[in-house]
């Protein structure tokens, strides 16, 4: 059975779906039911996804191409084709964000905000401007000048550069300088007007003062660009003495990184890409010449400009729990247990649980694991203040985390001054489970107390990111925290857990028995119902597997955020499977697992994906559901997230996606989110969600 559905037809690719998925960010940058400032962010986000897809993604493949491995992926493409059909997206999703961008500024021009060139100012606004860059811009600029006595330089990675072709006024000799756009200034500089909002970006100050800074040459042209490199980090872990020190030194070697794309302004001469391509050894495909601004991720900060509320959404307030104002939450865990549902609900228990176990007299020991933590992570210092106080304090830091390693060595190193014992997990295996112990004693004996969830302990992120977590004092959790630090920090077995389940060791046997159960019932004639959120589907095994459990008649409803593989409504295989994607104001980032189960319904959150690196690859866990009012919460959650309209788009058969059609309501799941998990929130069915909420 398994051997007949793998099939390359059956399968979508990886990178043309986290394409896909960028697509849809853009739609929401295009949404004119969106407010201005906010669609300005979606540009952004698309940008810095490009970014990151390139530094992972492209950069995977382009490796693997140039060994010239020819395996293909499960869709049946050779990893060239891949990078082909990958670049070949990347360029039509770029050309429509450039058009999008156009299309925005004129609209923002309309309400008074606008970016402006230099040559555009009157007299007066040029002087201001000019002393501007001569006091706060001038000093910072380092031009370079590329000859035989001066090679080609560093450029670092994601930085913005202008590149020259100069003359010599004696010489008459060509010469080619680059000169890097400060990246400690920022990007967009306030330009002094009576009315509106008026600015200008960063290089198009610079570049009117190049004559200036290469007053020597004559300068011919000049254009900004911008370098992509390798992410990739290359970590021995089993023979490496300190992994700390080992992933600092792999993070300096990440600067030399080969150039994985070039963007470069339109106008660029065929001198300067050449130039720069050969100096950079970049490929002309992996060139992207932009009709606009380098590098759209400054619009974020645009989209924060002061006042404009009405171009923005409405600030939301996380609703509170009004039994955690009142009471010890010690108090109230020993009574029950709590959903947590960010950022519809407020990320102040989490803190205030760790803060309060810190000074906690009673509490004598806390354990948690750190993926992604703030910049200035509340919970990082409650944490060593424990610490420093006597308590038994372990923290497993993920120095692996793509893109967080150097704040997480940060972290690190701060809490083991304070006393911390730290530990940075499994040899081969990323920790990305979330989880926090805490042990305190009390009259009748210890008690653990349990945070799981699907996300990270970021009080930032918490603020738009969704996801969820559990709170609680049960005996059975608490034991299985505890045999999975012990596992973490030793050599403890895991075989004894009953209420959490983790990766690699058996969580794709439990989500395969699950399914099974499923497809058994549905053999007998039963309901039979999977319902699964996740961010990606990604597990040639997973998908093969719901597969199967929908030719035998189980009824599968996906929710699948980003990247999914699973090719739905394919006849006698797929056609009791839909997938539906929500893009909207909040990052869908929780994982929710619903088996009906004969109607014994079983439900897991979990911090884990359907794909293949969280399965096999990283430590990951999955918790049972048992109280029945959460319960019955979290399938209320799901029905929204089901009967959205407003930010759910349909995964075809053909790979595309379809904005969910507008029947008899508006539903907007994130909004309705908020009504939901107020305190006491009556059971409701879907109602309307008006968009001008939005605005």
């Amino acid at each position: 059975m398994m051997e007949s559905l793998d099939q390359p037809s059956y399968f979508f690719n990886r990178e043309l779906s986290l394409l896909e998925f960028n697509q849809r960010v853009l739609e929401q940058g295009k949404n004119k039911e969106n407010p201005l400032l906010e669609r300005a962010k979606f540009l952004s986000i698309v940008s810095s996804n490009l970014d990151e897809f390139f530094m992972v993604r492209v950069a995977g493949l382009y490796d693997i191409c140039q060994a010239k491995v020819q395996t293909e992926d499960m869709s049946g493409r050779s990893p060239i084709e891949r990078m082909k059909e990958s670049l070949f997206k990347t360029r039509t999703i770029v050309s429509e964000l450039y058009q999008t961008y156009d299309a925005l500024l004129d609209e923002l021009k309309e309400y008074g905000i606008e970016l402006v060139k230099y040559e555009e100012l009157d007299q007066k606004t040029k002087g201001y401007m000019d002393y501007y860059y001569q006091n706060q811009i001038y000093p910072v600029l380092t031009p370079m000048v590329i000859d035989q006595a001066r090679p080609f330089p560093l450029i670092l990675d994601k930085t913005l550069n202008i590149g020259l072709l100069l003359m010599g006024k004696q010489d008459h000799e060509q010469v080619f300088a680059t000169i890097q756009v400060p990246s400690v200034l920022p990007r967009i500089v306030p330009v002094p007007t009576e009315k509106g909002s008026v600015h200008m970006l960063l290089e198009d100050l610079i570049k009117p003062k190049l004559s200036e800074l290469f007053s020597s040459h004559e300068v011919l042209h000049s254009c900004c660009y911008r370098i992509t490199k390798n992410a990739a980090m290359h970590v021995d872990e089993e023979d490496a003495e300190d992994l700390l020190e080992t992933i600092e030194q792999s993070l300096k070697q990440r600067k030399w990184g080969e150039v994985i794309r070039l963007e470069i302004e339109s106008s660029a001469p065929r001198e300067i890409v050449q130039i720069l391509e050969e100096e950079l050894e970049v490929e002309d495909a992996y060139v992207f010449r932009v009709h606009g601004p380098v590098d759209l991720t400054f619009l974020s900060k645009l989209g924060n400009i002061e006042g404009y509320n009405e171009l923005k959404f409405t600030r939301i307030i996380p609703n509170s729990i009004s039994e955690l104002k009142e009471r010890s939450i010690f108090d109230v865990l020993r009574e029950k247990d709590i959903l947590l549902h960010h950022p519809f609900q407020s990320f102040d228990p989490i803190v205030k649980m760790v803060q309060q176990a810190a000074d906690d007299p009673k509490v004598l020991a806390i354990k948690q694991t750190l993926y992604r933590v703030s910049g200035h992570s509340p919970i990082v210092e409650a944490l060593a203040r424990a610490a420093e106080n006597g308590k038994q304090v372990t923290v497993l830091v993920e120095l692996k985390a793509r893109f967080d390693e150097e704040n997480n060595i940060h972290w690190a190193r701060k809490l083991e001054k304070s006393g911390c014992h730290v530990i940075y997990g499994v040899i081969g295996l990323k920790t990305h489970c979330k989880i926090l112990l805490i042990v305190r004693k009390e009259k009748d004996g210890l008690t653990r107390y349990v945070h799981f969830g699907t996300g990270n302990y970021n009080d930032v992120t918490a603020n738009f990111y969704t996801d969820m977590g559990i709170l609680t004092s049960n005996h059975q959790m608490g034991e299985d925290a505890s045999i999975l630090f012990n596992m973490l920090s030793g050599y403890a077995s895991a075989d004894k857990m009953k209420k959490i389940t983790i990766a690699p060791h058996k969580l794709r046997l439990k989500f395969e028995a699950l399914i099974d159960r499923e497809i058994k019932h549905a053999k007998a004639g039963k309901k039979a119902h999977i319902i699964a959120k996740m961010n990606g589907l990604y597990d040639k095994q997973m998908i093969m597997k719901l597969y199967e459990a929908s030719m035998a008649g189980v009824k599968i409803e996906l929710i699948v955020r980003g990247v999914c593989c699973l090719r739905p409504q394919m006849k006698d295989i797929s056609e009791n499977i839909t997938v539906r994607s929500i893009v909207g104001r909040f990052l869908e980032h929780s994982r929710i697992y619903y088996f009906y189960n004969d109607g014994e319904e079983e439900i897991y959150i979990s911090s884990a994906d359907w794909m293949y690196r969280n399965l096999s690859k990283r430590v990951e866990t999955m918790g049972i559901v048992e109280d029945e009012g959460i319960k019955e919460k979290i399938k209320q959650i799901l029905d929204i997230y089901l009967s959205d309209n407003t930010n759910a788009y349909e995964l075809q058969a053909d790979g595309g996606y379809v904005p969910v059609e507008i029947k008899k309501r508006i539903v907007n799941s994130q909004m309705e989110m908020l009504h939901v998990m107020k305190d006491e929130a009556p059971k409701i069915k879907i109602c309307d969600v008006l968009m001008p909420i939005l605005k």
